[in-house]
């Protein structure tokens, strides 16, 4: 037989059709595994099938999907709480094994690279029946999705103690808990924020050498293996995985299609010893125009719509924001070069990602596609990006950003006042 592609009019015909009865079966397939949209190649660069993204519209064009899902089927385009009630709920009464995950937390909610961790966690968990995923959370926090992430147990320390920086006395905590239930593998995330620290103490205390820089786990042979990222991330190293695995972002696809118990666990009560050689001091002020864009949690962006670029940098002074911009603000001399956001400049992964301006291009908004939350102040109600924004506020940029800017200086003062 021959192994040319042959294309197949009938299929594309029920594609372009979303009334079609085949219509999310031949879609599914399209998506499937064995045809995924988009993957990582072995020298770290993603790449994408263009004939994958987006979708066909009733009229035979071609659209960009901006709200993240791919396909453009009906059942894609329901409401986020729909689509969650309809998964299937994975229940493990006595766990028989345990996967630990001990996600950053950044600002007291889970990140984009906890929850790819979280992917990996329950991918590896399927390997071996009755496994369970246990995240291991410390201090206060203000996450409410761990079911969704896919989070089966949650141990939740919540002495006060650990909201301040406290390495030795989590390292404690976390040995008590390797005593307890032996986990298969700990899996942290290899970042600067606490995870990376605190994974390299663990696998020195229980004499694991972990594995570092994660970025692929490979599932199909009889021993799983890991590819990490070596020599200034120019090499990839292939071993076998180890018991402690510290991970980069985008490790594994993040859990979307079940929903999770996130069950109380409680660590038995223990006389807990720790040295505390480190004393905490407190936060220290940064200045946020001296945070790089790919590192920022909230960014203050500006395009072609700002007018006050002076009252733009005094907002994003008061507000402790990271200036961005748009290709066409760089272009034009009112932001630097390195300042750029989008798949031209700099892709970021902002919790807020506040746009001033800016109409929403193709290549800004792929650039913003991993940001949490964003925020559109516009002229143009009908622009792409308040059609991406979470939140959209219409009318002069120039006038909002000044009330805002009133509004933040006097909250602060009265914090002032009342402190």
């Amino acid at each position: 037989m021959s192994d040319i592609l042959r294309r197949d009019p009938r299929r594309e015909q029920i594609r372009r059709n979303r009334l079609h009865p085949q219509h999310d079966a031949v879609v599914a397939a399209l998506n499937s595994t064995d045809n995924p949209a988009e993957w990582l190649s072995p020298q770290g660069i993603k790449r994408r099938n263009p004939h994958l993204v987006g979708f066909i519209g009733p009229n035979g064009l071609r659209r960009i999907d901006r709200s993240g899902g791919q396909g453009g089927s009906v059942s894609a385009a329901k409401s986020p709480s729909v689509a969650a009630d309809s998964r299937p709920l994975q229940r493990i009464e006595s766990p028989a094994a345990y996967i630990v995950v001990v996600p950053d937390m950044q600002g007291g909610r889970l990140s984009a690279q906890d929850k790819d961790l979280f992917g990996l966690a329950q991918q590896l968990a399927v390997r071996q029946p009755q496994t369970a995923v246990l995240a291991v959370v410390f201090g206060s926090h203000k996450e409410q999705g761990f079911a969704d992430a896919g989070v089966d147990r949650l141990l939740h320390l919540s002495d006060t103690t650990f909201d301040n920086y406290s390495p030795e006395l989590r390292l404690a905590r976390l040995l008590q808990l390797e005593s307890d239930v032996q986990p298969e593998y700990w899996l942290f995330p290899d970042s600067g924020l606490g995870g990376g620290d605190l994974g390299r103490r663990l696998a020195v205390q229980i004499n694991v050498r972990a594995a570092t820089g994660v970025w692929q786990v490979r599932l199909d042979a009889e021993e799983p293996q890991c590819i990490c990222r070596g020599a200034a991330a120019t090499v990839d190293i292939t071993r076998e995985l180890p018991r402690v695995v510290l991970a980069l972002s985008e490790c594994a696809e993040p859990v979307s299609d079940t929903r999770h118990e996130a069950t109380e666990y409680t660590l038995r009560a223990a006389q807990v010893e720790s040295l505390q050689r480190i004393e905490d001091l407190g936060p220290v002020a940064v200045d946020p125009a001296s945070v790089s864009l790919a590192e920022a949690e909230f960014i203050l962006s500006g395009g072609n719509g700002v007018t006050d670029w002076q009252g733009f940098h005094t907002a994003a002074k008061v507000l402790g924001a990271t200036e961005g911009a748009s290709r066409v603000a760089v272009d034009d001399g009112f932001m630097p070069r390195d300042r750029q956001v989008g798949a031209t400049g700099t892709w970021v992964t902002a919790r807020v990602y506040l746009a001033v301006g800016i109409s929403g291009a193709i290549q800004h908004l792929q650039g913003i596609q991993t940001c949490d939350k964003v925020i559109a102040i516009n002229t143009d109600a009908g622009c792409d990006m308040v059609k991406r924004a979470d939140l959209a506020v219409i009318g002069d940029a120039t006038a909002i950003l000044e009330k805002l800017t009133e509004k933040v200086t006097a909250l602060k003062q009265e914090k002032r006042h009342v402190a």
